[in-house]
């Protein structure tokens, strides 16, 4: 398999390359380019927000969007390979969940008044979304959540606790699947809806990790008032919405890119490092060890670039949904037993030092060893389990038979 890239491509990377090289000198001390410097750090989410509007500006927010959504109607080729170099450098604002999940959902599935109010906004950088799906007795079985949305008039009167909300607390809007029919089973009574998270009603309590980072937390929603139109989709239908949705979030090219990035700075680690008095560059053991994780990361970028490909195959009329599917489904696994396999290794290559943290004079690698360490235990959980995602290539790329 190799995806190659046409002059204009390749000039564009070198645009986008030439751009962050500059802007990442601004960059807060100590960034690690990591979701818990965007979500935790006041100056991290600044230097986001800055980064966002900037790629607004610039247009580079919205490329295969139609113009009168603030879009270029330009490939998706193009979007991807500005997620690859953002990644390398390690670099801010991109709404992860505005732009990259709700903005292709509301393309497809959104009413025109929900595109023209809510897509210029994100391709200009300006507002940032959350995603309310998980609650405290509904993560990986999504169809089992209970908050409740009764409709009142050209209002829905919304209910319920969502948790593991990842930036609720920086966030302008969010998403959120509710139950807006409890006499239906499961699946067929949810509702699609866009909450303003300044509405009255809406408690945001922070959830720690275990590396103190704050990224997480829990929703609490108590009689809020929605307007009707901000439902995306017919009543009672929102899970196909959110089956949609599932399919634009699995794509994580700029995350391998970043961790192909990490890999050559950990065998710089190994170059300049001594051990006994040699650099541990030399042990057979540990050059093996860093060269899987750089070879891992090429993997990963080759499936991203596949899904891309894929994507790129549906909006031109030509792909089909399960092998996107699939190809989706394969990227999100690999993507979060990679996460952790190369955070065990930096933490073995480091030794010792491996668990100081990152404010410590101590701390090598700006102290990611530590810090990748305690996090990356959810990774194969946050955005689907990998066992959801098995399930999925199974039924929808093998064809094989449900058991459940």
């Amino acid at each position: 398999m190799e995806f190659g890239l046409t002059p204009e491509q390749e000039a564009l990377r070198k645009e986008f390359d030439d751009f962050f090289k500059e802007e990442m000198k601004k960059a807060p001390a100590g960034w690690t380019g990591g979701l818990e410097d965007l979500f935790s750090l006041d100056e991290g989410w600044n230097f986001h927000r800055h980064m966002a509007k900037r790629l607004g500006e610039k247009g580079w927010l919205s490329f295969a969007w139609p113009k009168q959504y603030g879009g270029q109607e330009s490939s998706i080729i193009e979007q991807m390979i500005l997620s690859e170099v953002m990644g390398y450098y390690g670099a801010p604002g991109i709404d992860i969940f505005g732009l990259g999940m709700l903005a292709p959902t509301l393309l497809a599935a959104g009413n025109e008044d929900q595109k023209l109010e809510h897509l210029p906004p994100i391709a200009k950088g300006e507002l940032m979304w959350c995603q309310g799906w998980s609650e405290p007795n509904a993560g990986s079985d999504l169809a089992g959540v209970t908050t409740r949305a009764i409709k009142e008039g050209e209002e829905y009167v919304i209910n319920g606790q969502k948790i593991w909300t990842s930036g609720a607390h920086r966030a302008d809007w969010c998403f959120a699947v509710v139950r807006t029919d409890p006499e239906q089973s499961r699946s067929k009574g949810l509702s699609f809806i866009l909450i303003n998270m300044k509405s009255p009603g809406i408690t945001v309590n922070p959830l720690r990790d275990m590396a103190n980072n704050h990224m997480f937390n829990e929703v609490f929603f108590d009689n809020v008032r929605v307007p009707v139109k901000n439902r995306v989709g017919e009543e009672n239908q929102g899970w196909a919405v959110t089956r949609m949705m599932m399919n634009f979030e699995r794509s994580n090219v700029g995350a391998f890119s970043r961790t192909r990035r990490a890999a050559s700075h950990l065998a710089e680690f190994c170059r300049e490092t001594l051990r006994d008095g040699k650099p541990i560059s030399e042990d057979p053991l540990t050059r093996h060890r860093v060269a899987q994780m750089a070879i891992e990361a090429e993997v990963g970028i080759a499936m991203s670039h596949k899904v891309a490909w894929l994507q790129h195959k549906m909006n031109i009329g030509q792909g089909r949904i399960d092998e996107l599917i699939t190809a989706a489904s394969a990227v999100k696994v690999w993507g979060s037993e990679f996460e952790q396999r190369f955070a065990y290794t930096e933490c073995q290559v480091a030794g010792l030092f491996g668990p100081v943290k990152r404010d410590s004079k101590w701390a090598p690698l700006l102290g990611t060893p530590e810090n990748s360490y305690q996090t990356c235990l959810g990774a194969n959980i946050a955005a689907g389990s990998s066992e959801i995602q098995r399930n999925l290539i199974a039924t929808q790329g093998l064809g094989l038979p449900r058991t459940w």
